[in-house]
């Protein structure tokens, strides 16, 4: 996989996801497969919490859990009956998606507080980025452009304000420029960064980073993002399982987050075929493909 801490090119590739991609054996059951628990949507965007339990459930993940309002519950179910309401085990957590950051109420806040005061690693998206230094446990967000300011202001690395702040700028400026934010962004909050886009760039604290090219344009449509975010959880969630002893870096964060991002992608791709439109539940859908295409 790629490495060390200067300046390099190397893309993230089929090989390198296919090392974290764990293929169930006879003696496996569905808590040492992982187990993935979500806090995601709301009454405003509940199909994020559907997306996203997709996602996961598509990743190759042994149980998924949901946390949220008893109106989305039953959206969750309906199309996924599997997943467990309420919560359950968790070895990974997803926190954010579908949920809106500026307008969130207390009691949302204190439950997105809470399990990041928990130890098991999390993912974390959308309306949850500004938490994202409370938490205890190791842990990766997952902007796009728009939200990456979300998670500098804390930081004291950007301002509320979208006419003095000069991230849009440098974010636009060249390859290089984003790669620079992503990672001086990862140093100062400690935890992995996955700034999404047509180039997918995923750094880590301690200086590593690499890049994911296998989308398509087609993914940018709403409701992809709450794919990846469930699927970078399974991947997290079946890493933390198969490895029970042990406690997770957060540095072992970039090559999960990586892993999840390739085969988000790489199932976009699949779905697109010749290049026609899809949408997020298409993406959700081609999951498996991408994963046999990963570990064949």
């Amino acid at each position: 996989m790629p490495g060390g801490h200067g300046w390099h090119t190397d893309e993230w590739t089929a090989e390198d996801a296919r090392g974290l991609l764990r293929i169930p054996t006879r003696d496996d059951h569905k808590y040492s497969r992982g187990s993935v628990v979500l806090l995601t949507g709301s009454t405003t965007y509940p199909g994020a919490a559907v997306l996203s339990v997709e996602g996961a459930w598509r990743a190759g993940i042994g149980m998924v859990g949901w946390i949220g309002d008893e109106s989305v519950a039953r959206l969750v179910l309906q199309r996924r009956p599997e997943t467990v309401v309420g919560g359950g085990r968790i070895d990974a957590a997803v926190i954010g998606s579908g949920i809106d950051g500026r307008t969130r109420s207390d009691e949302v806040t204190r439950m997105i507080t809470s399990m990041l005061a928990s130890p098991p690693p999390a993912v974390i998206d959308a309306g949850a980025l500004d938490l994202a230094p409370r938490a205890h446990g190791p842990f990766v967000v997952t902007p796009h452009a728009g939200e990456l300011r979300e998670v500098r202001i804390p930081l004291g690395l950007g301002v509320d304000d979208i006419d003095v702040d000069p991230l849009r700028e440098r974010l636009e400026r060249d390859f290089r420029e984003r790669v620079l934010v992503v990672r001086e962004t990862a140093v100062a909050l400690g935890g992995v960064v996955l700034l999404k886009g047509a180039e997918t760039i995923v750094a880590t604290p301690g200086g590593w980073w690499t890049v994911v090219r296998t989308g398509t344009p087609w993914l940018a449509a709403g409701g992809t993002g709450d794919v990846l975010a469930g699927v970078i959880g399974s991947v997290l969630a079946g890493e933390v399982a198969s490895h029970p002893d042990r406690e997770i870096d957060v540095e072992e964060l970039g090559p999960i987050a990586a892993t999840g991002a390739w085969l988000h992608g790489t199932a976009g791709r699949i779905a697109a075929g010749p290049g026609w439109p899809v949408t997020a539940l298409d993406v959700a859908a081609s999951l498996p493909e991408a994963f046999v295409e990963a570990t064949a």
